[in-house]
């Protein structure tokens, strides 16, 4: 059994430069005065709270001021008490997230070091404490200055997002340099929890139950256990068992016993009547409570509890896709095919150490507004168990990358040994949860070796090491190189990607090269909204809310992390002009103040991406899924997001939430003088109702009658004659089930004077 005690809280925090620090060892910090720190924290954090930076780093260009902090090193110390361990016990140190080269010493001792800030790492100390007091300090290297002592290894292939060559070999999230969605924040910090752990001699070192197989006519599942245990006594006749609860009961509905003959192995077996998982909107997520333990006699000598849902889900795809054969990028749970919608799941907050006190709502926003997936994108860190709980909890399925995003990565076997064991960690950890349904290698890497010219199927990282780890360590969810994964076929030129990024030009919203791609699934595509004016009055200075042109804040927030610097303009100061020039495209016009041009660039926003989930719904099953960027900022920007960092919620918000119900009437667009009225049904039972559908501004009755559309299909009720040159609104009204949803069309392209009007509308 574990007896844990937790060291997160109060720590001292002492910062030097690190290439003229006076600090060599612990010792050599006495006469030095510390700043106050809080666990999980990051140095950055401690230095604001301490009045040594300011108290809002993202107000104006505050950002621009932690550049000379990049080159500290850091030292947190702790002090606390142990009692004596009992015989036969071992003291374990447990670091879940620690930024990033570290040394950790204890009562003066060195007692093991560590490298990557995206998984936990873990020491036993039982010969290093003391009874009574304990000193912990942990050294932290300079990122930027570990990342010059790597530099010998760097290849000159290597390229990365804005030239940031240091993010390759350093395993910590790669945003953290500056990318088109973050600031450059470049932190240092123990940014997740730390605990001592006392552990006895029998530990449930592993245990992981997947279901092989759903027979939903026989009412049956068919699972797998597999268990590791750590025990001294494997030969005195010991036994383990197996109980599954669902939900909060207290008698098992499953159970079973065997005697260990092994630390490790693996029992099949089969559950009858079980309760399935299903995504949100498709069924409920009942969830098991587990619990596995190990007996002799009657003595339980340890046990271990985690959560089972009971669920099959797989993913059916093509490389490619053809106009003569037509390709596929289909996830199925149970047998059903699903329509997936949802949103790329990126950094909530540039600060990861605030990362878990946004997780209730944000993934809350995720089920308010229909998603059944959310993508955790490869270049932020890997979420904790927190985030997961809440996606099993609400049906919400999760494709996870692995941390590699948008650059060519070392090739050697340092960098593959990093990866597997980063990947062996991180699989472990999160297999369990029922929500996690694809592992992929990483995000737009296959497209920066096609960037340099090189074929990325030579990328032995993505597809060897990390392919084989999760073969070995899950086994039961399927794996994709890439995304986009660029394929042999695909670097041939034998057709276009099955799964695809929608970026492009990011011109009009209905432009051909959004209404014309045949990707079978669109991983990423967005638009950008400004944010409203109480949000932008609190992260830009009153001088500069406006106008957007030549606005240093506006591009620092854009986020253009070289704004206001000597260099000069950075990569991403276009952002700015291109959302003035998405709301031209749309309207005719740039508004000249700033309340018209919020919202000018909202309404945009929530019509571009209304239109590529509907898009998407109504090329259903061509097309089978969405995940649109993004849902949430990770600092106060303009950007794609439609809710803020202060959570304030953009028009595009609600307008998502109603595109991505379940059932759901809506319009494609003109064929023939004609505009066709859709019912979409994402769910496994028939729906009916009524439906009217009438001009917003003469309240003339288009289309009504009543309805009916089979389970999991779309079915067509009916035109409305339109002329291209004449914009129209049109409101959509329908009864289901006893309640009233509401829809609208908005066809052509209204002035610039009617916008106002529109949003009053359609609120």
């Amino acid at each position: 059994m574990k007896k844990i005690q937790s060291l997160d809280g109060a720590w001292e925090l002492f910062g030097f430069p690190q290439r003229t620090s006076p600090v060599k060892t612990p010792a050599d910090l006495a006469g030095h005065t510390p700043i106050p720190a809080t666990v999980p924290g990051e140095a950055q954090l401690a230095l604001s709270e301490a009045g040594l930076l300011p108290a809002d780093l993202y107000h104006g260009m505050n950002m621009r001021l932690l550049r000379k902090y990049e080159f500290y090193e850091w030292w947190y110390r702790r002090r606390f008490e142990v009692s004596p361990p009992p015989a036969g016990e071992k003291a374990v140190l447990v670091f879940e997230g620690v930024d990033c080269v570290a040394d950790y010493c204890l009562n003066g001792e060195l007692f093991g070091r560590s490298d990557n800030a995206l998984i936990a790492h873990e020491f036993d100390v039982t010969d290093y404490l003391h009874e009574g007091e304990n000193e912990l300090v942990i050294h932290l290297a300079s990122p930027i200055e570990a990342a010059a002592d790597l530099a010998e290894d760097t290849a000159c292939v290597e390229r990365a997002q804005c030239g940031c060559t240091e993010s390759l070999r350093l395993r910590r999230p790669p945003s953290s340099y500056g990318w088109d969605i973050l600031c450059r924040c470049v932190t240092c910090g123990l940014w997740r929890s730390v605990r001592l752990e006392r552990r006895g001699p029998h530990q449930v070192a592993q245990m992981y139950v997947t279901t092989l197989q759903v027979d939903r006519e026989k009412d049956r599942a068919r699972l797998r256990l597999f268990y590791v245990f750590e025990t001294p006594g494997l030969s005195e006749n010991l036994r383990w068992r197996l109980e599954g609860f669902l939900g909060e009961e207290e008698t098992p509905s499953f159970s079973l016993e065997k005697e260990l003959w092994f630390h490790a192995g693996r029992e099949d077996f089969d559950i009858e009547s079980p309760r399935l998982w299903w995504p949100a909107g498709y069924g409920e997520q009942p969830l098991y409570r587990m619990r596995l333990t190990l007996w002799k006699g009657e003595e339980l000598l340890c046990e271990r509890w985690d959560t089972l849902g009971i669920r099959v889900v797989k993913l059916d795809r093509t490389e490619v896709t053809t106009p003569e054969k037509p390709g596929k990028f289909q996830f199925y749970v149970n047998g059903e095919p699903i329509m997936c919608k949802g949103s790329n799941w990126v950094p909530l907050d540039a600060f990861h150490s605030r990362d878990a006190g946004r997780y209730d709502r944000a993934v809350g926003m995720l089920r308010d507004t229909h998603c059944n997936i959310a993508r955790c994108w490869g270049g932020n860190v890997y979420e904790d168990h927190a985030f997961f709980d809440l996606c099993d909890r609400y049906g919400i399925l999760v494709w996870q990358d692995f941390g590699m995003a948008c650059g060519l990565y070392p090739r050697d076997e340092a960098f593959a040994g990093q990866m597997r064991g980063e990947a062996r960690l991180v699989i472990q950890k999160l297999r369990q949860h029922p929500s996690l349904a694809l592992w992929s290698g990483d995000n737009e890497c296959d497209g920066s070796y096609q960037g340099a010219g090189m074929d990325p199927n030579r990328n032995f990282v993505t597809r060897e090491v990390l392919r084989l780890e999760v073969e070995n360590h899950d086994g039961a969810r399927d794996y994709l190189p890439s995304s986009p994964y660029v394929g042999p076929a695909l670097y041939a030129g034998l057709g276009q990607p099955s799964e695809d990024h929608l970026w492009g030009p990011r011109d009009y919203y209905k432009s051909p090269f959004y209404s014309n791609s045949r990707a079978c699934f669109v991983s990423e595509m967005g638009y950008h909204g400004c944010p409203g004016r109480e949000s932008m009055e609190r992260f830009l200075s009153p001088e500069a809310l406006w106008p957007w042109q030549g606005n240093q804040e506006w591009l620092l927030h854009a986020a253009d992390f070289l704004a206001g610097a000597d260099a000069g303009v950075g990569p991403y100061a276009y952002r700015i002009e291109l959302m003035a020039k998405q709301i031209a495209e749309a309207f005719g016009a740039i508004p000249d103040d700033l309340d018209g041009f919020i919202r000018a660039s909202q309404l945009v926003q929530a019509e571009a991406f209304k239109f590529f989930i509907e898009t998407a719904r109504l090329r259903k099953w061509e097309r089978s899924g969405i995940i649109w960027w993004n849902l949430l900022d990770g600092w106060p920007q303009f950007s794609d997001a439609v809710v803020d960092w202060y959570w304030g919620k953009k028009l595009a918000y609600d307008w998502i939430g109603r595109a991505q119900r379940p059932l759901h009437l809506m319009f494609a667009e003109p064929q023939g003088w004609h505009v066709e009225l859709v019912a979409g049904n994402d769910s496994l039972r028939a729906r009916e109702g009524n439906y009217r559908v009438w001009d917003a501004y003469s309240n003339e009755t288009l289309l009504e009658g009543k309805f009916a559309v089979p389970a999991n299909e779309n079915k067509s009720l009916g035109r409305v004659p339109v002329c291209g040159g004449v914009w129209r609104l049109f409101l959509i009204e329908w009864e289901s089930d006893g309640g009233i949803e509401r829809g609208h069309y908005l066809h052509g392209k209204p002035g610039l004077g009617d916008v106002t009007g529109i949003i009053e509308i359609l609120r």
